[in-house]
Order: structure tokens, then C-alpha cells, then sequence
């Protein structure tokens, strides 16, 4: 489960970050580490008149260093080698990548009994747009069967901004989450990143 956390009233996004961290730590996760989640924009060149351009998104997770992950708008998605950055330059005449907007999130890996969380703070353009909690219950993998356990423990850190079960398992007739592949974490990673690029970022008018 992916999801965003609102920013606490008069604190800035690091400063909510180091709250959910201590709040993890009197619980008893142990942390492990730091994971990182970057996502590229680039737009289809060659589009056929009047159809509107098509995006492709190019995502990267440190969970899986020698993989990256294309996810067409709309889908399909598929899945890569680290090459695929390479042959992406080679297509440019193709696919135009899209500057200023890349996404990235970073943050720490925690251990908790059977749970693995990330807190990670989202910026895009050296500017912190926001902050996501990423939540796997690693013996099960089917989220529907797992999901009223997950949100009891998201809610013992988070308090009332846990969201319901995501869109992309309610809509999967089989309801298994495959972690191996990560299709199913990197689609919600980005679409909290494309909510958080249309936020209107506080004291400019960059949206």
C-alpha cells in the first residue's frame, strides 16, 4: 500500500517526516536502510493527428536496482532492464523526455515483525512536495485477505490518513499482489506523484 500523509499543521514536511520516524521507533521497527523511487516523463513524438500525446513514464526503485519500469498512460506497462535508460536516449526522436519533470521520493526503510515501511519525503525540482508511507505485509499476497490487519497497523502511526484498499488491487479479479515484478507499488507511487504535481506548491504559483 502506497499512500500520502498530509503535512501536520505548523510543521514543515521534514519535520512531520522525523514525527511518523519516532512514532515507528516506539512501536519497534527496527530501521534498514534508505530506498529511493524516481519516475521521468517523456511525451510520444510521433503521434497520429488529432489523437492527444501519449505519456510514458520511466520509474526506477532502488528495491529492485537492476530493473526499470515503463508505464504507458493508460497502460500497458512493462517491465526492463537498467538499459532501458540507454535505449531511451536512442529513441528521443521518438519520445521526448519532458525537463523539470522528474519526481523522486526518499526516504528510510523500517522492519516491523512481518512489515516493511518507508517513509519518504517526494520532491520534484529540488523542492519537497510532499511526504508517502509505503506499507507491505510481506507473508500474504493477497492484499483483500490481509488488508483490515494492514490498516489496524498503518493506523497505530498514522492516526485517520490511512486510505481504503488501492484502486489497483480492487480492480484485479484475482486480487494476488505480485512483489516480484512491483507493477503493482510503482502504479500507486505514481499516482501519488502526479497528484502531488498538480498541487499548488506553497508560496509559488509553479504548479
Amino acid at each position: 500500500i502506497v499512500c500520502q500523509v498530509p503535512v501536520s499543521e505548523g510543521k514543515s514536511v521534514q519535520q512531520t517526516v522525523d514525527v511518523l520516524h519516532k512514532k515507528l521507533e516506539q512501536l519497534g521497527a527496527v530501521k534498514q536502510g534508505s530506498f529511493c523511487v524516481d519516475c521521468e516523463t517523456y511525451h510520444a513524438t510521433g503521434n497520429v493527428s488529432g489523437q492527444p500525446t501519449k505519456l510514458l513514464y520511466v520509474m526506477h526503485n532502488s528495491e529492485t536496482p537492476l530493473s526499470c519500469m515503463g508505464l504507458f498512460e493508460g497502460g500497458p506497462c512493462m517491465i526492463a532492464d537498467a538499459n532501458f535508460d540507454v535505449l531511451m536516449i536512442k529513441l528521443k526522436s521518438h519520445f521526448q523526455n519532458a525537463k523539470g519533470h522528474k519526481v523522486e521520493c526518499r526516504g528510510s526503510r523500517y522492519r516491523y515483525c512481518d512489515f516493511l515501511i518507508k517513509v519518504g519525503t517526494v520532491t520534484m525540482s529540488s523542492s519537497a512536495r510532499g511526504i508517502s508511507v509505503e506499507v507491505e505485509y510481506c507473508p500474504c499476497v493477497v492484499p483483500g485477505d490481509c488488508w483490515n490487519l494492514t490498516k489496524e497497523f498503518m493506523q497505530s502511526f498514522l492516526g485517520p490518513s490511512v486510505p481504503e484498499l488501492p484502486s489497483v488491487f480492487a480492480a484485479k479479479p484475482e486480487g494476488l499482489f505480485a512483489p516480484s515484478d512491483g507493477v503493482d507499488t510503482m502504479t500507486q507511487y505514481l499516482e501519488l506523484f502526479n497528484k502531488l504535481r498538480k498541487q499548488q506548491v506553497p508560496g509559488s504559483n509553479v504548479r
